[in-house]
């Protein structure tokens, strides 16, 4: 039975009408409205200050609108940058707001141990707001209402001089400071800063928001800043190598990865936000503000196909230092925050909800899960780097046979899986064939550098998994792979099957698999994940389809040699990224972005169909290696 519980209103803004703005430290949602109204700060996984994408009413928000309602508004990325431009247009006159985060040093591609030539200079960690007025004029309303730790503390506002308001709140530490070049007034009940100004043909106004101590002396001139910013991400995306059909989203892709990956420690985030809900009735309201381990094949995929050698080495040393400092059985944590710690225990926010039932969370309970799959994304990341990066160390090498060791002791047990079931664990065929990559590429690795290894024991396990899966996952009435044994639920995590090379793209069991999928969990390009029941993962509400599982879906019809098929699927997914190309993790079939924005695995199933895609249509073989 589908869910019948009532679909809330949609709110006046879809989540997905904003851009992402960030400094490899932290990052913002701005709205085509003006209005910062999501940041978690000074931190990406820190609580948040600005919340109102959650709960208008008191979540926080940092707004510069124009007094008049009706301006029609337009929003773009600089080329080539993380810089996002608001344009507002008027009868009277067009302005353009510019929202971006100084770079500091070491938010760079090679890693904390060197800062590139075109870093911009050591900067706070903060936003610079800048509204040019390019014709005309225009009058504009500011208001900067911070809410600490996630709107559970009040917040203090407090006039320094007429130029400057620092907002305290009565738990923590942090310290907010606003600079602007004009003057500032404060609302001491609301805990706010505004102001009203005017603008004319070629005037500015500026606005710098961040940590108090380090804004209090800082002297440096927006324009300048902005300047350096605009310069620093140039610089950083004339380094990619891709030069297929597909440019503007791929690099779109890399941009926004950059964002979510921290200077500091070279982790990946899932995504920037936590709370947006997979579901139209509003539940699943899952913290995706950390760094799953399965995430880094992808990442080291895409970004050395990208030719990012520096980003892929900074997070092969996080992945490596999970690794190093797993379980004394070899076992590895299914997430961590972005300094490799235990993310916090799951825990709601009412303050957050916004008057519905399903709370946002924050946190994340799949932290204590089983996932056995994680242990193939983390052996095919290391076997990449192997590759096309550096070779790896003995201390890393002693690191990874104990956790392919624990992986031939377990690899028989049922977990929870990629999909994150929070109604018991099954045996399941995405978490086998993961297991099957962690024996294979380890395997490969050891036969490729010479390295010592149980062989015979880890061919056997091979072996066994191999044939596990194909006697015990295959349907003959479907003519398909199924979730668990003895069923006949299809899963989509399946297209990953040809894509880590575990079966031929064309062999007769995958196209009945292909096909089946295609008939099973498609509506139009969108790929849902599993086949839909009132009680296969225990939650309520309907989500949508899974927008990494389409370009999934996509890559295998080229792989297949269903060329035509794919790529109208992947062009079709791209009508679904929202008007700065940034992809949500769900899509309704009604068209709405659906859970939390932007998503980083979207992004890297993005890039790898689009090389995929690029090979095919070039006519480019590839032989299977």
């Amino acid at each position: 039975m589908p869910d019948e519980r009532p679909i809330p209103p949609r709110p006046a803004l879809p989540p997905d009408a904003r851009g992402l703005i960030g400094n490899m430290k932290t990052t913002a949602l701005v709205s085509l409205r003006g209005s910062i109204d999501f940041m978690c700060f000074p931190r990406i996984d820190s609580p948040s200050v600005f919340a109102g994408l959650l709960e208008p009413s008191h979540g926080g928000a940092f707004s510069i609108t124009p007094a008049d309602d009706a301006a029609n508004v337009k929003q773009m990325y600089l080329p080539d940058t993380n810089v996002l431009l608001t344009r507002f247009m008027t009868v009277e006159g067009v302005c353009e707001l510019m929202d971006f985060m100084p770079v500091p040093a070491g938010g760079n591609d090679d890693g904390p141990d060197r800062e590139p030539a075109n870093a911009a200079p050591s900067l706070p960690n903060c936003v610079i707001r800048v509204a040019r007025m390019v014709h005309g004029s225009m009058r504009f309303r500011m208001r900067c209402e911070p809410r600490f730790t996630y709107a559970r503390s009040d917040t203090a506002a407090n006039l320094i001089d007429d130029r400057a308001v620092e907002f305290t709140s009565g738990e923590g530490n942090l310290r907010l400071r606003l600079n602007s070049t004009g003057p500032l007034s404060i609302d001491k009940s609301q805990g706010a800063a505004h102001s009203e100004f005017e603008l004319h043909d070629g005037e500015s106004a500026g606005f710098v928001f961040g940590e108090a101590d380090a804004l209090r002396d800082a002297a440096f001139d927006c324009e300048t800043a902005l300047a350096d910013t605009v310069r620093y991400w140039r610089g950083w995306s004339a380094q990619s190598t891709y030069r297929g059909r597909y440019r503007e989203v791929v690099m779109r892709s890399a941009l926004t990865l950059k964002l979510l990956s921290s200077s500091e420690y070279g982790a990946i985030v899932a995504a920037p936000t936590f709370g947006l809900a997979e579901a139209l009735d509003g539940s699943r309201r899952w913290d995706y503000r950390f760094t799953w381990i399965r995430d880094a094949a992808f990442s080291v995929y895409a970004l050395l196909r990208l030719g990012y050698t520096g980003e892929a080495r900074h997070f092969m040393k996080w992945i490596a230092e999970r690794s190093r400092h797993c379980d004394s059985d070899g076992s590895l944590n299914v997430m961590y925050t972005v300094d490799g710690n235990e993310p916090p225990e799951e825990t709601e926010v009412a303050t957050l909800a916004n008057g519905t039932p399903a709370v946002p969370l924050i946190g994340n309970a799949a932290r204590d899960q089983t996932q056995l799959d994680v242990y193939g994304a983390l052996l095919d990341a290391i076997y990449l780097y192997n590759k096309y990066g550096a070779a790896i160390s003995h201390d890393g090498w002693r690191d990874v046979t104990r956790t392919v060791d624990y992986v031939v002791e377990h690899w028989s047990e049922p977990d929870h899986g990629i999909w994150e079931f929070r109604n018991g664990l099954r045996p399941l065929l995405h978490s086998r064939l993961m297991c099957w990559v962690t024996v294979d590429r380890a395997l490969r690795l050891a036969e490729k550098r010479s390295l010592p290894a149980p062989l015979k024991r880890w061919f056997d396990t091979r072996d066994a998994i191999h044939h596990d899966i194909h006697e015990n996952f295959w349907n003959d009435e479907l003519r398909s792979f199924v979730q668990t044994p003895d069923s006949k639920t299809l899963d989509a995590a399946a297209l990953m099957m040809p894509l880590v090379r575990f079966i031929g793209p064309t062999d007769p069991r995958w196209l009945g698999t292909l096909d089946a999928i295609g008939a099973g969990l498609k509506v139009d390009p969108l790929i849902f994940r599993y086949t839909r029941g009132e009680t296969l993962d225990g939650l309520p509400g309907v989500e949508g389809g899974f927008s990494a599982c389409s370009f999934w879906y996509a890559e295998a019809l080229a792989r297949a040699g269903r060329v035509d098929e794919g790529r109208l699927v992947f062009e079709k997914m791209l009508a679904y990224a929202n008007h700065v190309g940034l992809f949500s993790e769900e899509v309704a079939t009604s068209g709405e972005a659906l859970g939390n924005f932007p998503q980083a695995l979207t992004h890297l199933a993005l890039i790898s169909a689009a090389y995929q895609l690029d090979r095919n249509l070039d006519k480019v073989h590839i032989p299977w290696t």
